[in-house]
C-alpha cells in the first residue's frame, strides 16, 4: 500500500454498536479501516443486554451477525486490546499512535474451546458481570462473547508474577497460548478518524440514600441485565441473595439525573423493559416504578409505555426517595409532593444517568477536540450536526456524544460514515 493510499483510510476507535457499524459502511464503500478496541472483545455495552427495547428483539439474535461480519471483513482491520496515545495532523494526513497490549493467545490457533480455564488456579470477580460471577485470570467475558478468544490478565496470572504456572497452556492442545507474546507500539496513517467509544453509567454509591452497596437485592441496571441474560451468572434466573425469586420489586428511575445535570432520555424506556424481564419470569410479582418525570421518545415507544401500564404496575411520581434496610428485606419511603408513605419490596432496581466515560478528557485530548459541560465530546454546531467536532476529519457518533438509545447511535454512525465519503470524493 503507498502513502497515498494508506491516507485514504478511516480511524474508528471503539467496537461497540456505533463502531461496527461505522466501520461496515466504510467498508462497504471501498474503505480500509481500522477499528481500535480497548477491550478484547466486539459488541460494546449491547451484548451486555438479553432484549433491547421496544420491540424487546433478542440482543445477540441483533448484534451476532454483524460481529460475524466484521470479523470477517477483509477491508477492517480490527485492533483490539489498545488504545490511542497520540494523533497528529489534519483531515487526510492524520498519524497515530496506538498501544496495543499483548493477548497472549494465539487469534490463529485457539479454537475457543475453553479447556485452559478451568485448570486456572485463580478465581476473580468477573467485571463485565457486574462481579456477580466469577471468572480465571485467563477468560472471555461471557459465553457468546466475539470473537471467542481468551486473553489472559497479566495482573493476577500466577506466571506473570513471578510464579512457575502454565495450567492454561498444558491445557491447550491447539499451542495457542504464548506466553512470549509482546505489548506493540502501532503507528496509523488515516485520513478521518470516527470516535466511537460510548459510555458509563451514574455510580449509584455517590447517592447514599438509594442503599447501594450498602442493603442486600439492590441493584444498578448493569447488574440486573446480568441477573436476567440466559448466558449471565445466574442463568437467566432472577433471584434474591437468599436464592428465592422477589415477590415485590421497585424500579426507580431517574437516579443521577440531579447530580449529573440532564436527562440520559433512555432510562426510562430501559426500565419499563425491566418490568417486562421481571414480569417474564416471575408474572405474580408486584412492581412499583418510581419516576420524578417520564420521558417516552418515539412513535413506537408510547405503545410499551400503554402495554406496561396494562400489567398492573403501580407507576408513583415521588419527590424524595430512600431505601432502608426493614427486618430481612427493605422498604421504600418516599414523598410524592404530598404525604409521606412507605412500601415494603424485596428487590430494588435502579436506574443510573448515562455518563461519559472515564478516558473520555485523555482521548479528547488526544483527539484534539472539546468536551462540553458535561463531559461528553463536544460537536462543532449542536443545532446543525451532531457527529462534526471542531477539529476537521475527527467525526463522533454514539454515546460519546451524549446519551441515546442503540436506533440514533446506529443513524449518527451512518452520518458520521456520510460526511467522511462526501469529503473525499
Amino acid at each position: 500500500m503507498n502513502e497515498k493510499e494508506s491516507y485514504s483510510d478511516v480511524l474508528v476507535i471503539g467496537a461497540g454498536i456505533a463502531g461496527i457499524e461505522a466501520s461496515l459502511l466504510l467498508s462497504n464503500s471501498g474503505r480500509k479501516v481500522h477499528l481500535v478496541e480497548k477491550t478484547s472483545y466486539t459488541g460494546g455495552t449491547v451484548i451486555k443486554f438479553e432484549e433491547v427495547f421496544s420491540n424487546m428483539e433478542c440482543s445477540t439474535c441483533m448484534v451476532a451477525p454483524i460481529q460475524q461480519e466484521l470479523l470477517q471483513d477483509k477491508n477492517i482491520n480490527l485492533v483490539m486490546l489498545a488504545e490511542i496515545e497520540d494523533v497528529k495532523g489534519s483531515f487526510g494526513n492524520f498519524t497515530v499512535k496506538i498501544r496495543k497490549k499483548a493477548r497472549y493467545v494465539d487469534l490463529q490457533n485457539c479454537i475457543g474451546c475453553n479447556a485452559c480455564f478451568e485448570p486456572c488456579p485463580v478465581s476473580l470477580k468477573n467485571e463485565f458481570e457486574e462481579g456477580l460471577g466469577e471468572r480465571k485470570a485467563i477468560y472471555v467475558p461471557c459465553a457468546g462473547a466475539l470473537p471467542n478468544v481468551p486473553m489472559i490478565d497479566t495482573e493476577h496470572c500466577l506466571r506473570f508474577n513471578g510464579k512457575e504456572c502454565k495450567a492454561c497452556q498444558e491445557a491447550c492442545m491447539f499451542e495457542a497460548i504464548d506466553f512470549n507474546q509482546k505489548d506493540e507500539q502501532l503507528e496509523l496513517k488515516v485520513g478521518a478518524i470516527i470516535a466511537a467509544t460510548g459510555f458509563n453509567i451514574f455510580d449509584t454509591k455517590k447517592t447514599p440514600n438509594y442503599g447501594y452497596g450498602k442493603i442486600d437485592d439492590v441493584y444498578n441496571a448493569f447488574e440486573f441485565e446480568r441477573l436476567y441474560s440466559s448466558n449471565g451468572p445466574t442463568e437467566g434466573n432472577i433471584l434474591l441473595k437468599n436464592g428465592k425469586p422477589p415477590k415485590s420489586a421497585a424500579i426507580i428511575h431517574c437516579v443521577g439525573r440531579d447530580q449529573e445535570g440532564y436527562c440520559s432520555s433512555v432510562c426510562c424506556m430501559y426500565s419499563l423493559k425491566f418490568n417486562h424481564y421481571l414480569k417474564s419470569k416471575i408474572p405474580e410479582i408486584v412492581i412499583s416504578e418510581f419516576y420524578t418525570d417520564l420521558c417516552i421518545p418515539g412513535k413506537s415507544h408510547q405503545k410499551f409505555y400503554e402495554k406496561m401500564k396494562e400489567t398492573g404496575t403501580d407507576i408513583i411520581r415521588f419527590k424524595e426517595i430512600e431505601i432502608e434496610k426493614q427486618g430481612k428485606g427493605m422498604s421504600v419511603k418516599y414523598n410524592n409532593g404530598k404525604k409521606k408513605n412507605s412500601l415494603p419490596v424485596d428487590m430494588v432496581i435502579l436506574a443510573p444517568a448515562i455518563e461519559p466515560r472515564e478516558d473520555a478528557p485523555k482521548l479528547a485530548k488526544a483527539l484534539g477536540i472539546s468536551l462540553d459541560e458535561y463531559g461528553f465530546f463536544k460537536e462543532e454546531h449542536p443545532d446543525v450536526s451532531s457527529v462534526t467536532t471542531s477539529k476537521p476529519g475527527v467525526f463522533i457518533a454514539g454515546c460519546v456524544q451524549g446519551p441515546k438509545n442503540i436506533q440514533n447511535s446506529v443513524s449518527q454512525a451512518n452520518a458520521a460514515v456520510g460526511k467522511i465519503l462526501s469529503l473525499f470524493n
